[in-house]
């Protein structure tokens, strides 16, 4: 049933075209989590902004319609709060639990997010722990040297991740 409603509500913020009706709806999401609202606008906020940017700087090239680009902005940020906020809410993995294939493919992604997660604060902590002084140089060359470390970690994954779903009949 939340599956049902999930997508219900998912489609219905995809086919809805009046920027004062995505408006009503977003505070109307704020309303409903409260408590929540300012850390999953910040979350928010944080996830989209750099894509937003660059279709928000695209469009106001090409189209010169500020309207159109509020009404992206507003259906980007809507749609992501709502699956921010019905996420929080709700369990992940029993969510995708009716499809055998989706749980196993929502393991391994999540699993891979939460092992770079670890190394990334792992690095992080050992930067910390052994830089007195920070300059600006040291501090661009760990930031090169972590970047090209989960690059070459990220294509030797997927190589094995590659393989273990065609072992299992993901790809022909």
């Amino acid at each position: 049933m939340k599956q049902i409603s999930f997508v219900i509500i998912l489609f219905s913020l995809l086919f809805i075209k009046n920027i004062y009706f995505i408006s009503g709806i977003i505070l109307l999401l704020w309303i409903i989590s409260l408590k929540d609202s300012f850390k999953l606008t910040k979350r928010v906020i944080k996830s989209i902004f750099l894509f937003n940017f660059g279709v928000t700087l695209g469009s106001l090239i090409i189209h010169h319609n500020i309207e159109y680009l509020i009404y992206i902005n507003l259906k980007v940020f809507s749609i992501t709060y709502f699956v921010f906020w019905f996420f929080s809410k709700n369990n992940m993995i029993q969510f995708f639990s009716f499809s055998k294939d989706l749980s196993y493919l929502l393991t391994i992604t999540l699993s891979q997010i939460y092992s770079y997660k670890k190394t990334f604060e792992d690095f992080r902590l050992a930067y910390k722990s052994r830089v007195i002084k920070k300059l600006k140089q040291n501090e661009n060359q760990f930031i090169t040297k972590t970047f090209e470390f989960f690059l070459k970690k990220a294509l030797k994954d997927s190589k094995e991740r590659s393989l273990a779903l065609k072992s299992r009949g993901f790809f022909d």
